[in-house]
């Protein structure tokens, strides 16, 4: 009995010393805290969606999604080969192109009227608190913050750990001008050594004048937050990035909902449409998209052009690591009136006004 207690009083320890650790944030205090609870989002303690969001669909169990993950045999392929990818050199690219570069999952750069923006980098390898839990697939990690030149404005869509990256986020300290994310999650930065006057928080629906040729907007996702076992106490978002004559939806993640069809009305057309496609299961269905979803989606927000996002780089859920792109792609092509997709290799440079950019489908033929 005696040695059980002890074996028990040492897990406990080891597990407390673990949350220690400043990987997992800070919890809003103070002033910022006071600004979450003015926010109409926030009730009972926590940020709600829009519309009743369960954890889990009808009839799953968080026990049932564990045993699918650990003990289940599942036929899910997980890439052997290398991803593919380009390696563009960041540093040389002329400030007046116009471009996005993705690095895979939902981590991107892009170039727009002179600014450089960087959104949910994750380079560290891994999408977990826990070292070596969920890798990234072998050549997804191509690019280091080295390879970014001086970063105007940091985007961060919600503090999951394949959004938010304390090891990436660290390094960047040093090149990174301002952060734009959603209320709460600037006291992670705070934590982490970010000077408060570098960050700026927003509730869904806000706007921000960068300078007179670019404007961002806040706007709603259907999804959750939280770096432990607190939830829901910082807010998630997605964004428009918009100048007098182009516009992009940068989504964060979501599940379907109207709130894409109230951002199509009252910011659309996009030019330009990012859009999770990726780590999906019908048990989770609320907080991200199915791929039948996707093609709703980008239709209810009036994308001239959609990049499915969210995939290609780590293993979270079931699915094979190919299925997302493979599913989208067929289901778009068999929709009425297909919308072009953008469906780079990580690191190819992808021209944000050519609407005649081909993309090869090259995720065929990876095993």
């Amino acid at each position: 009995m005696i040695p059980s207690l002890i074996a028990l009083f040492l897990i406990t320890l080891l597990v407390y010393k673990f949350l220690q650790h400043p990987k997992f944030g800070k919890t809003p205090y103070g002033p910022r805290l006071t600004a979450i609870q003015n926010s109409p989002h926030y009730k009972n303690g926590k940020f709600e969606n829009q519309s009743f969001t369960p954890d889990l669909a009808e009839g799953a169990s968080f026990v049932g999604v564990l045993f699918e993950f650990f003990f289940k045999k599942v036929d899910r392929k997980i890439p052997t080969d290398l991803i593919p990818s380009v390696k563009t050199n960041l540093h040389e690219l002329p400030i007046n192109q116009d471009v996005l570069v993705w690095f895979g999952h939902s981590s991107y750069f892009i170039q727009l009227e002179g600014k450089r923006f960087l959104i949910d980098p994750v380079f560290s390898g891994n999408a977990s608190p826990i070292p070596g839990t969920t890798k990234s697939f072998k050549g997804a990690d191509i690019y280091t913050v080295d390879d970014l030149p001086e970063i105007d404005y940091l985007l961060i869509t919600h503090d999951h750990y394949d959004h938010l990256d304390y090891e990436t986020i660290l390094k960047l300290k040093s090149k990174t001008k301002k952060i734009i994310t959603a209320l709460g999650v600037g006291s992670h930065f705070e934590f982490w050594g970010f000077s408060a006057d570098s960050i700026i928080e927003k509730d869904w629906y806000s706007t921000i004048v960068l300078d007179e040729n670019l404007t961002i907007h806040t706007t709603p996702s259907r999804h959750f937050s939280g770096r432990s076992f607190k939830r829901c106490n910082t807010l998630w978002t997605s964004f428009v990035l918009e100048t007098k004559d182009f516009k992009m939806y940068l989504g964060g993640d979501s599940g379907y909902d109207s709130h894409f069809a109230e951002i199509g009305e009252k910011y659309g057309p996009f030019d330009v449409a990012l859009i999770d496609n990726g780590q999906y299961n019908e048990k989770w269905k609320y907080i991200h998209n199915m791929p039948n979803d996707v093609i709703k989606a980008m239709k209810d927000l009036k994308a001239k052009r959609v990049f499915p996002v969210h995939s290609s780089k780590f293993a979270l859920s079931l699915h094979s690591w190919d299925e997302p792109l493979i599913r989208v792609t067929e289901l778009n092509s068999l929709s009425e009136n297909p919308i072009p997709l953008i469906t780079p290799m990580i690191g190819e440079l992808v021209e944000l006004k050519n609407e005649n950019q081909v993309f090869k489908q090259w995720w065929k033929g990876v095993r």
